[in-house]
C-alpha cells in the first residue's frame, strides 16, 4: 500500500515562506517543486513535515547559475550510473540472451532474476537527490508537452526528459518483482521451439508423412510466421504434400494449438516425438528413448496465459505509485509512447477500414488463384524476396556472411552501401557489437556514451540463413539510431527517440533494404511500389495484432482477478472480435483466432501497438530518406532525440503522423498492378 503523503496545509505552509524570501516571480516556480516533493515525500521513510518544509526552504534554487550548474551535475552522474548498472544487467542476462553454446544452468536462472538498478532509483529519493531535482525542476505532463513543447528549447527539452526518471516512487521490492516476472517470461518464450522435422500430417499425401526438412527447429511465433511466409516462393507451392500451401495449413494448425493451449506440452523442443497437429496424435520417434508414464497428448496447461497474468499482476504493483496514470495502459501510452491510447487506436483502424486494403486483399487473392485463408495476413509475394527461393536467399546470405563474425567484420562496408559515409559508417561500426542470438533476436542498447549497443540474431549450426540475415538487418536499424541518438546527441537526457515506435521505423526502413545489400535487387522505383503494398499489407496485419494485444489489458484491468484459464478465453474471443469486423469482410473467413498468436503479447505487454506505428512512421521517413542522402538524413532525424513523437516527426518529415502517405502510395501502386 501507498504510504501517507504530506498534508496541504503543511504544504502550502511551506510555500507561503518561500515566495517571501524569493519574491513573487519565483511563485509558480516554488508552488509546482513544492507540491512535486510533497506528492512522493514519505513521513516515514523520509522525515516529519517539520524535516520536509525545511529540507524545500533550504534546497530551493532560485539563482538562475546554479540551477544550470545542478542540472549539468546530475545529468553527467546518472549517465553514468545507469550506464554501469545497464552493462551489470547485460552481463547477468548474458545466457538468457545470448546463445553461449551451452544450456541454461541454475546460477544463470538466479542471477537473471537479479536487478542491482531496481534500488537506485529509490536511493535516489532515501539520499534526497531526486527531492532535489523535485524541488527545481517542473516534472511536465503529455498534454503540457503537446501544448507548449514546440516553443521550448533543447535546454528545457532536456530538462524536461531528465525528470521521467521521477515520476514514479516504486519500492525496490516492486521493481524486483516486475524483473522476476519479466524474466520469467522472456525464458519461457525464448525457450518456446517447435520441431517442423517431428510434424506429420494425415490430410494431405500419405498418412505419417513428415513435409518439413531435418533439422527445422523454429521459435514461436517468429520462426513458425517467417518460415509460413517464405513458402509463397516455392515453385511447387500447391503442387503436392511437401508444396510450400500444405505446409503452410499445417503451421497454421501449430499456430491455433499454441493460442488455444491444446499444444500438447510434451512435444514443444522434443526430437523424439512425431505429432500430427491436426489430429494432436502424438508418438515416439522410432529409436527414440521411451518416456514413461508420461502423458505424451497431454496438452500445456494454460502456461501461456499464466505467464501473461504474471506479467499482469507485476504491473499492477506500480499503479498505486503512479497517480497520474494509475494504470500499465496509460503508463505504456502516456507516459512511454507519448500518444494517447484513443489516438494509436483511430490510426490503427484509419487502416484497418482503409479501401485500399480491402483492393489489396483482392489482388492478393488473384495472385494466389484461391480464396484468402488466414495465415495470408502474412502473404510476401509483394516483397522483392518473393521472387527468390528460400535456398537462393540462404545461399546469398551465407556466400556474403558465413557467420556471424564475418557479418560483424563487415558492418562498415554495409553501412557505407547503405548511404553512410566511410568515416561515420567507421564510427558506427565501431560502436556496435554483434552476439548470437538465443531468442529471435534483438538490439540492446547502450546507456552510456562509453558503451556499445549490441546487435543480437539467432544463426543455425551451419552458418547464417537468410532469416538471421534479414532479422540482423532489422536490429541494424535499431543499432544505427541507438548509437547516433546517444553519441551524436547534444544533451545526454534528450538520447534516444520519442518512443520505440520510431525506433522499429528506422529497423524497417534497413530491413526493406536487405536483398539490394546482398546485391540480389537493385532498390528502385518498382521496388519501393512493391514495398508500399507489402507495407501496407504487414501494417494491416500487426495493428489488428495490436488491438488485439490492448483489449486483452483492458480487459484484464475489468478482471484483475481472472485466472489463465478465463484469461485463455478472453483472449480467444477478442482476438476473433477483432478478426470478424476487420478482417473477416477481406478474407471470407470468420471467427480466426490467429491474432493472438504473437508471442510479444505474453512478455512485452503493449509493445505490438509501436510496430504498426512504427510501420507508418517507415514510410513517411522513408519517403524523405528516399529524396536525399540516405545517411546524412538518418542522422539528422535521428539527433533531434526525445520530442514527442509529434515534435519529432514534424521535425523529420514536415507533417504529423499519418497513414496518408502509405495508403496514396499503396492505392498507386495497386492501380499499376491493375
Amino acid at each position: 500500500m501507498k504510504s501517507q503523503v504530506i498534508a496541504p496545509e503543511t504544504v502550502q505552509q511551506t510555500i507561503d515562506p518561500l515566495i517571501q524570501r524569493h519574491g513573487s516571480e519565483h511563485a509558480a516556480h516554488i508552488r509546482r517543486g513544492v507540491e512535486q516533493v510533497a506528492q512522493r515525500w514519505r513521513p516515514e521513510e523520509d522525515g516529519s513535515a517539520e524535516d520536509f518544509a525545511a529540507f524545500c526552504a533550504d534546497n530551493f534554487l532560485a539563482d538562475p547559475e546554479e540551477l544550470a550548474a545542478t542540472f549539468r551535475r546530475l545529468e553527467e552522474v546518472l549517465e553514468q550510473i545507469d550506464g554501469h548498472l545497464h552493462e551489470v544487467r547485460r552481463e547477468l542476462t548474458w545466457p538468457i540472451d545470448v546463445d553461449t553454446g551451452r544450456p541454461l544452468g541454475t546460477a544463470d536462472r538466479l542471477l537473471a532474476n537479479l536487478d542491482l538498478a531496481s534500488h537506485v532509483d529509490e536511493d535516489l529519493f532515501r539520499t534526497r537527490v531526486a527531492f532535489l531535482a523535485l524541488l527545481n525542476f517542473p516534472v511536465h505532463t503529455l498534454a503540457e508537452r503537446l501544448a507548449e513543447g514546440p516553443g521550448w528549447d533543447r535546454e528545457t527539452w532536456a530538462r524536461s526528459r531528465l525528470m521521467d526518471r521521477f515520476v514514479l516512487r516504486v519500492p525496490a521490492t516492486v521493481q524486483q518483482e516486475i524483473t522476476r516476472a519479466s524474466t520469467a517470461a522472456e525464458e519461457y518464450i525464448s525457450s518456446y521451439n517447435l520441431r517442423l522435422d517431428r510434424l506429420v500430417t494425415t490430410s494431405e499425401g500419405p498418412a505419417g508423412e513428415r513435409p518439413f526438412r531435418e533439422g527445422l527447429r523454429l521459435i514461436s511465433h517468429w520462426g513458425l510466421r517467417d518460415e509460413l511466409a517464405s513458402y509463397y516462393s516455392d515453385p511447387g507451392y500447391s503442387g503436392s504434400s511437401h508444396g510450400g500451401l500444405p505446409r503452410q495449413r499445417l503451421i497454421l494448425k501449430v499456430m491455433e494449438r499454441i493460442v488455444r493451449q491444446e499444444i500438447p506440452a510434451a512435444v514443444i523442443d522434443n526430437p523424439d516425438l512425431l505429432w500430427d497437429p491436426e489430429t494432436n496424435a502424438v508418438t515416439p520417434l522410432e529409436g527414440a528413448a521411451a518416456e514413461a508414464g508420461r502423458d505424451l497428448a497431454a496438452r500445456e496447461p494454460d502456461t501461456r496465459y499464466a505467464t501473461l497474468l504474471g506479467i499482469f499482476h507485476a504491473m499492477r504493483t506500480i499503479d498505486p505509485y503512479s497517480p497520474s496514470e494509475p494504470t500499465f495502459l496509460a503508463r505504456r501510452f502516456e507516459r512511454e509512447r507519448q500518444i494517447p491510447e484513443r489516438e494509436v487506436e483511430d490510426l490503427l483502424i484509419s487502416v484497418l477500414t482503409a479501401p485500399a486494403v480491402a483492393d489489396l486483399g483482392r489482388l492478393i487473392q488473384r495472385r494466389l488463384g484461391r480464396p484468402l485463408e488466414p495465415f495470408d495476413i502474412w502473404y510476401s509475394g509483394f516483397k522483392s524476396r518473393a521472387d527468390h527461393p528460400e535456398e537462393e536467399l540462404d545461399r546469398a546470405a551465407r556466400e556474403r556472411y558465413p557467420d556471424l563474425d564475418a557479418f560483424a567484420r563487415g558492418l562498415p562496408d554495409l553501412l557505407e552501401r547503405l548511404g553512410f559515409s566511410a568515416e561515420r559508417a567507421e564510427w558506427l561500426a565501431e560502436r556496435i557489437a554483434v552476439d548470437p542470438a538465443r531468442g529471435a533476436g534483438h538490439a540492446t542498447q547502450a546507456l552510456r556514451r562509453e558503451d556499445k549497443t549490441h546487435l543480437r540474431t539467432r544463426v543455425p549450426q551451419g552458418g547464417m540463413d537468410y532469416k538471421g540475415y534479414n532479422v540482423a538487418m532489422h536490429e541494424l536499424g535499431h543499432n544505427v539510431e541507438q548509437v547516433f541518438s546517444l553519441n551524436a546527441i547534444d544533451r545526454w537526457p534528450l538520447a534516444g527517440v520519442p518512443n520505440i515506435a520510431a525506433t522499429e521505423a528506422f529497423a524497417f526502413v534497413f530491413q526493406h533494404r536487405d536483398l539490394e545489400m546482398l546485391g540480389l535487387r537493385p532498390f528502385d522505383a518498382e521496388a519501393k511500389r512493391r514495398e508500399a503494398l507489402a507495407v501496407l499489407w504487414n501494417t494491416y496485419e500487426i495493428a489488428g495484432v495490436s488491438l488485439v494485444d490492448m483489449g486483452v489489458w483492458n480487459w484484464l484491468y475489468q478482471h484483475p482477478e481472472a485466472n489463465p484459464a478465463e484469461l485463455r478465453e478472453a483472449t480467444l474471443a477478442i482476438a476473433r472480435d477483432i478478426w470478424n469486423r476487420y478482417f473477416a469482410p477481406v478474407f471470407g473467413v470468420r471467427d480466426s483466432e490467429i491474432l493472438a498468436i504473437y508471442s510479444h503479447m505474453i512478455v512485452y505487454g503493449l509493445y505490438l501497438p509501436d510496430y504498426a506505428i512504427g510501420h507508418i512512421l517507415a514510410f513517411q521517413i522513408a519517403q524523405r530518406l528516399w529524396q536525399g542522402d540516405f545517411g546524412a538524413e538518418v542522422e539528422r532525424i535521428t539527433r533531434q532525440g526525445r520530442l514527442t513523437p509529434d515534435a519529432w516527426i514534424r521535425g523529420a518529415v514536415g507533417g504529423p503522423i499519418s497513414a496518408h502517405a502509405l495508403l496514396d502510395e499503396a492505392r498507386e501502386a495497386i492501380a499499376a498492378e491493375r
